[in-house]
């Protein structure tokens, strides 16, 4: 069915409710007043409706005029947005973007960014990787992400600060030792230990994988049992539920998540710092798209 009316004639009319007058309306759409009220008396023929009261100088859309541009509205802005998005289309910018970022990373200060980023490019999605260790290192190595967040600079890759995330022990505060002045590195090797798995090669600690590729460890790792979870979600729960103690992201743990553990003591290690960075894996082959949202992430960064 052939449509009797064009976006130009509901942009008109559109123009002259917000304006208040066609003589307005005619400078705001750069047009001549003639112009404008042909457009709204042939628009008016084809409905069969009348759109405007005379009210003085001003041209005041009727109750008939007002519903339909209510209708008319999304109309108009589907329009606009058709053509953000072939102008954003024709400058080569991307339908998707991958973003990895290292677990150790306030998820906040990510989403933040992409919520900024997100308003001004519509056309692109954004696909969320969670890394740990060798897993990020490979994200950046194999330009299998366009954006990275990771901890230590990654070699021949440039890396930009971004953060850094502190290292906290805890126990379940049911524990004799959660209300233990100072805890001692002896003491806390005979406690099982709660691991986050590395998330590349292998599946098991100082294990490689087909390809030779070795899982990294990081930290101290003495205690003579573990249990090894694949994420900072369910080592706080193992943690809370009285299976023994972890480091913890202080954002994680000040999350609200939980109630049930508690900050130790550990002599000469109640706290350690790992640094967050940004890189482009990609280089000088990243697109707009992914470019932006490094940009949104640096005006979140706490550097």
């Amino acid at each position: 069915m052939k449509l009797k009316t064009t976006l130009d004639q509901w942009q008109t009319l559109d123009a002259i409710h917000r304006a208040g007058s066609i003589q307005a309306a005619a400078t705001l759409l750069n047009k001549s007043h003639t112009t404008l009220i042909y457009s709204v008396k042939k628009l008016e023929e084809q409905l069969g409706v009348t759109l405007l009261n005379i009210q003085g100088r001003k041209s005041v859309l009727n109750a008939t005029g007002q519903l339909l541009l209510r209708r008319a509205s999304a109309m108009l802005e589907q329009a606009h947005e058709l053509e953000i998005i072939s102008h954003q289309l024709s400058r080569g910018i991307e339908s998707e973007i991958t973003v990895a970022v290292d677990h150790l990373c306030d998820p906040r200060l990510l989403y933040q960014a992409i919520a900024h980023f997100a308003a001004d490019n519509s056309t692109t999605s954004v696909q969320v990787i969670e890394t740990s260790l060798s897993k990020t290192q490979e994200m950046v190595k194999q330009a299998k992400a366009d954006v990275a967040i990771i901890n230590l600079p990654v070699t021949n890759f440039p890396a930009q600060a971004f953060g850094m995330t502190k290292m906290l022990p805890v126990i379940s505060c049911h524990h004799p030792l959660a209300t233990a002045s100072s805890i001692s590195l002896t003491e806390l090797s005979a406690i099982c230990q709660i691991v986050v798995r590395d998330l590349g090669g292998a599946n098991t600690a100082n294990q490689s994988d087909n390809d030779g590729r070795k899982t990294q460890d990081v930290g101290w790792l003495k205690s003579s049992q573990r249990i090894t979870v694949d994420n900072f979600d369910h080592a706080m729960q193992a943690v809370e539920q009285g299976c023994g103690y972890c480091r913890l992201p202080e954002h994680l743990i000040h999350s609200g998540k939980s109630t049930g553990i508690a900050i130790i003591n550990v002599e000469h290690a109640s706290c350690y710092q790992v640094p967050l960075h940004l890189t482009l894996p990609k280089g000088a082959n990243t697109g707009p798209a992914a470019l932006a949202l490094y940009d949104a992430l640096l005006r979140t960064s706490f550097v």
